[in-house]
């Protein structure tokens, strides 16, 4: 073994507490732990169960990786695993297309609102404002501005709003008709969707039967 130590063992009333170096290599970690656990705490394999936790540091670590070190202590004796622990922060999920991310504002004219993903608004989109998204576009509130939703080519993105009262409507590359082509008489929970290339609107209570996965909501 060489003279630097990766592993520290220290006792708590609840048994052991092992400490190990978050930057040295794992392989050296499981072998400096086994020399340790095999020749410098003899006196540990004797008696009644000991509880052991085992604290990684920064380390990232696969589930493999602490089930080899769970499997490295439960050979010795009395030695009783209860957690391995990484403080390491998981990298994000990217974006699978069921993720929304909820902001709250006012987008007023003159100013854009962009978002890579879904996007709840709990707010207005005034006349002259506009929301581009990648992927759908919810308004708790009037849209009257433009949105274009889909901006990065995903054609079953969808628009909707509290009260659907907007200049223009994108999804993908399409371009909705001018508003008083196709605009309802109360605009109240409506969505815009596209059909065989074609941009539809319809009321939100419809909207299950093109959003049949659920939808996680992130702050």
């Amino acid at each position: 073994m060489t003279e630097k130590q990766h592993i520290t063992i220290k006792g708590v009333k609840e048994g052991l507490i092992f400490l190990l170096d978050d930057n040295c290599e794992f392989s050296i970690l499981l072998d400096e732990l086994q020399y340790k656990l095999e020749k410098s705490h003899q006196q540990l394999l004797t008696g009644p169960i000991v509880h052991v936790q085992v604290k990684l540091g920064s380390r990232h670590v696969t589930e493999e990786d602490k089930e080899r070190i769970r499997a490295t202590i439960r050979q010795q004796g009395n030695l009783l695993v209860q957690s391995v622990e990484s403080e390491a922060i998981a990298p994000e999920k990217p974006e699978d297309g069921n993720n929304i991310k909820v902001l709250t504002g006012i987008v007023r004219s003159g100013q854009t609102m962009e978002h890579d993903g879904n996007l709840l608004l709990m707010g207005d989109v005034n006349p002259g404002g506009t929301v581009l998204c990648t992927g759908d576009i919810y308004v708790l509130g009037a849209l009257r501005g433009l949105a274009h939703a889909g901006c990065e080519g995903r054609k079953e993105a969808v628009i909707a709003a509290s009260l659907l009262r907007p200049t223009q409507l994108r999804i993908d590359d399409v371009i909705s008709r001018p508003p008083d082509e196709w605009m309802t008489g109360d605009a109240l929970m409506e969505f815009a969707f596209l059909s065989e290339g074609v941009m539809k609107i319809d009321k939100l209570t419809q909207l299950q039967r093109i959003r049949r996965l659920p939808i996680v909501f992130r702050a």
